[in-house]
């Protein structure tokens, strides 16, 4: 695999400032390290090759429901702007979504409990963790649609 693919941990910030020529680039979305949405695509485009490709995992507001994500619309007229073209486009399965929720949460509610009576102390942490965790399921169910983009340079 090493002569193929090579996995470097560094900030990102630096990295596309430096790496440049990329095939293609993989970015897990995890907010605005790289600033608004217009500047990490803009970012992302600048390591890869002319033609090269951007896999964009993230999300979008389910009818503009949800202030902090942008709408599908808006995603698009970004991508517009910042000379990629939408490739494909895989959103997440809900029901396969609402069971993974279930699953994970029905794991976090078991182990914070199991520290709770450890670490009695911590109590208020572990019961404000579990209510932080469902509260983001349920955006995740109802206010956002999970998808990953395959987006090409223009």
């Amino acid at each position: 695999m090493e002569k193929i693919c090579q996995f470097v941990v560094e900030d990102i910030n630096q990295s596309t400032k430096k790496e440049k020529g990329y095939d293609i680039v993989i970015f897990g979305a995890v907010g605005d390290v790289l600033g608004n949405i217009n500047e990490t695509i803009l970012k992302l485009k600048d390591t890869i090759k002319p033609q090269g490709y951007i896999i964009i995992d993230d999300a979008y507001s389910v009818e503009d429901v949800n202030a902090s994500y942008p709408s599908k619309k808006e995603w698009y007229q970004i991508f517009q702007q910042a000379g990629v073209k939408l490739v494909a486009e895989v959103a997440i399965d809900h029901q396969e979504l609402m069971q993974i929720n279930r699953s994970n949460q029905m794991h976090i509610v078991r182990r914070a409990n199991e520290l709770m009576i450890l670490y009695p102390e911590n109590k208020s942490i572990f019961a404000e963790y579990i209510k932080s965790q469902q509260s983001e399921c349920e955006e995740l169910e109802n206010e956002i649609i999970g998808v990953t983009w395959l987006l090409q340079a223009n």
